[in-house]
């Protein structure tokens, strides 16, 4: 089943960003280094393209650095956008982004030209901790569940530079089947959008094909390569006590050890896409989201057919 999650305050903020972006200079995206295309806002690129972009890759230590490096070259090659690998509550780390904004933009700055940005990403990926780091007070809510902020805010980070912080915003269709599973585990979305057993299925089928040795290290298992989804899920649920009357798997609790054994990095450090996994699966989205639009125009076109006699 996709996933979907578009609160009504998102549509607000759409329309917020869509404003403010006609005064901006740089847009500074805050992504999930552990899932950097998923986390990638679509709707967030239309409105903003032609603006310099700062791609941050937040929560850097809990993702894996071979990947990172990956996603940094990926963006990197792109016009117009540089990415920066931030762990955005380490001491001092965020400091790097008001150089990298006015490198972006070099014709801003000082009091007669003073620098806006825009400051986006989904919900959850951190970007509230990461204006709390950089303005070295506590302006923004912070809490690993998805949909705190909610209202637009000006901060001053210095007598020339302005940055506008937005609540985090999803896209009102995922046409990424997987980047809904991957959001979904992130917690960038809502927990009545998604059940935890399908979502905890698409994860386990990730991790034991690229990341099997952390599996079977942190649940104490063996050849998880080789099981199935479905008994990697078991296995967990048997090995942490997850169990109902009569010795079977309470395999909801299990669902939610796993995810949460991801949030929290107890099981390592993991990326769940590379650029080309993910470009592969935006083609295949398209493709099915082209053959879905093509489906429901000639529904229509055989209705007026049938309303004209």
């Amino acid at each position: 089943m996709a996933i979907q999650w578009f609160p009504g305050h998102m549509n607000l903020t759409r329309k917020a960003i869509a404003e403010r972006v006609k005064e901006i200079d740089v847009v500074i995206e805050v992504l999930d280094a552990r899932l950097p295309g998923s986390s990638a806002n679509p709707l967030l690129a239309e409105m903003t393209g032609h603006k310099p972009t700062l791609k941050i890759l937040n929560k850097q230590d809990m993702a894996d650095p071979v990947r990172t490096q990956q996603w940094q070259d990926h963006y990197n090659a792109i016009p117009g956008t540089r990415a920066i690998p931030l762990q955005a509550n380490a001491a001092g780390a965020a400091q790097q982004l008001v150089p990298a904004c006015h490198a972006l933009a070099p014709g801003r700055g000082g009091l007669a030209k003073p620098m806006r940005v825009l400051i986006c990403g989904v919900p959850n990926a951190g970007k509230s901790t990461l204006i709390n780091a950089l303005s070295n007070k506590r302006h923004a809510k912070t809490a690993d569940e998805a949909g705190i902020t909610k209202l637009e805010q000006r901060i001053t980070l210095a007598d020339d530079f302005y940055l506008y912080d937005t609540p985090g915003l999803l896209w009102p269709r995922i046409i990424v089947a997987k980047s809904g599973f991957n959001l979904a585990a992130s917690g960038a979305v809502g927990r009545n959008a998604y059940d935890e057993e399908e979502v905890a299925l698409e994860l386990l089928d990730y991790l034991r094909r690229h990341y099997a040795p952390l599996l079977e290290a942190r649940f104490k298992l063996t050849g998880v390569a080789q099981m199935q989804d479905e008994e990697v899920l078991e296995a967990v649920g048997r090995q942490r006590g997850a169990l109902l009357a009569k010795g079977r798997i309470n395999t909801q609790k299990a669902a939610e050890i796993v995810i949460q054994e991801f949030r929290g990095m107890t099981l390592g450090r993991i990326t769940l896409e590379t650029p080309e996994e993910f470009a592969r699966w935006l083609a295949e989205g398209q493709q099915l989201d082209a053959e879905r639009l093509a489906k429901k125009a000639a529904r229509k076109g055989k209705g007026r057919k049938t309303d004209d006699g």
